[in-house]
């Protein structure tokens, strides 16, 4: 039984990479309003109604890549209190590893293909306001590992947003021209500062400045 539930899953998963996949490469190339549900589900060779079972909005077909980071932060500070490291030391370790490994999700990467996914992204108004969605879940994960509670829903907020502008401003940079590896020292810099205010801001109940 845990096999056929395994092998399923994993087929559901393919299947979700797949549409989404399919729908980018369509975007991409016609724009996200150029391109309809019906042709993505027809070029994905399923049915519309199939289609939304996986994807309730056409925005989440772009979107469905951010999926797997909605709980990323959470899994960071769970993992850093294993690791004995308070929230925000554990959290700023780990974006300065994404900037070294040129994640995407730190904007920090000139790879052809991820600008044209974020120029997509960041240029589509409705997947800017659906991604806002995606980030609130983002907060909400963050402040119940923090402990929940008004001050854990803050923090939540602030560090998120700071990730959020730290990303944004090198997709923006590299967007204009510079290479993710002559950008790094000062993508790191910029990360060191603003994961400091952090620290100055939000005093020592998430850990000490993380520099």
């Amino acid at each position: 039984m845990g096999g056929e539930m395994g092998l399923r899953e994993l087929k559901r998963q393919r299947t979700y990479e797949s549409v989404s996949d399919t729908a980018v490469a369509l975007f991409l190339e016609r724009g996200f309003d150029g391109v309809s549900v019906a042709e993505v589900a027809a070029a994905a060779g399923i049915s519309k109604p199939t289609l939304f079972r996986y994807f309730p909005a056409k925005e989440d077909l772009v979107l469905y890549r951010f999926a797997d980071h909605q709980d990323e932060a959470a899994r960071v500070v769970a993992q850093g209190r294993t690791d004995g490291l308070a929230p925000l030391p554990a959290l700023h370790a780990h974006f300065r590893h994404g900037l070294r490994s040129h994640d995407p999700v730190t904007g920090l990467s000139d790879n052809p293909h991820v600008l044209a996914y974020h120029g997509l992204l960041y240029g589509t108004p409705s997947l800017v306001a659906r991604l806002y969605g995606y980030q609130d879940r983002s907060e909400q994960a963050l402040a119940a590992e923090l402990g929940d509670g008004l001050d854990a829903r803050i923090a939540a907020g602030q560090i998120i947003a700071v990730q959020r502008i730290l990303a944004l401003d090198n997709w923006r940079r590299i967007a204009a021209g510079e290479s993710a590896a002559a950008l790094y020292a000062q993508a790191v810099e910029a990360a060191d500062r603003g994961f400091e205010q952090l620290g100055e801001g939000l005093g020592g109940r998430y850990g000490e400045k993380s520099r």
